[in-house]
């Protein structure tokens, strides 16, 4: 029950963000998630869009460099606490949260947040068991 993440390594310079939109819009890829890392030089795009092998593939004819990841969308009670009931039940099972970002919809009275662990698989068996609701990527791209 994984969603398959984009990444794009950009240089730190006006309109390279612009381009990565572009080949993808120009592709018909459409972008359902997103989060930007940078340094003074360079950033990291992670993507969730409704075609990855095929965003995967035109980012790359276009020279930039392309990673695909497995992630976990998460259903996260939209409330005070919501997140930290989620993030007490991985730290009680001894899993790391690498990042997260906020994806953009909602699921009924839910947010959706998107998760890379250092232990996917665990967190996969671990979140269900604690309630957890994972989101599947079909839902995510038809919302």
């Amino acid at each position: 029950m994984t969603v398959q993440q984009i990444s794009i390594f950009i240089e730190n310079k006006t309109g390279r963000l612009a381009e990565v939109t572009r080949v993808l819009g120009n592709a018909g890829i459409n972008i359902r998630a997103l989060s930007l890392a940078d340094t003074s030089d360079f950033g990291i795009l992670r993507l969730i869009v409704d075609t990855p092998d095929r965003a995967l593939e035109v980012l790359k004819a276009d020279g930039f460099t392309v990673s695909k990841t497995e992630v976990i969308a998460v259903e996260v009670p939209d409330r005070p606490s919501g997140l930290n009931s989620i993030l007490e039940k991985l730290d009680q099972a001894g899993i790391n949260v690498e990042y997260m970002y906020a994806f953009v919809e909602r699921s009924g009275e839910n947010a959706i947040i998107i998760f890379r662990f250092d232990d996917i698989q665990r967190a996969i068996a671990t979140l269900p068991e604690a309630g957890v609701t994972l989101v599947k990527s079909e839902k995510i791209f038809t919302a």
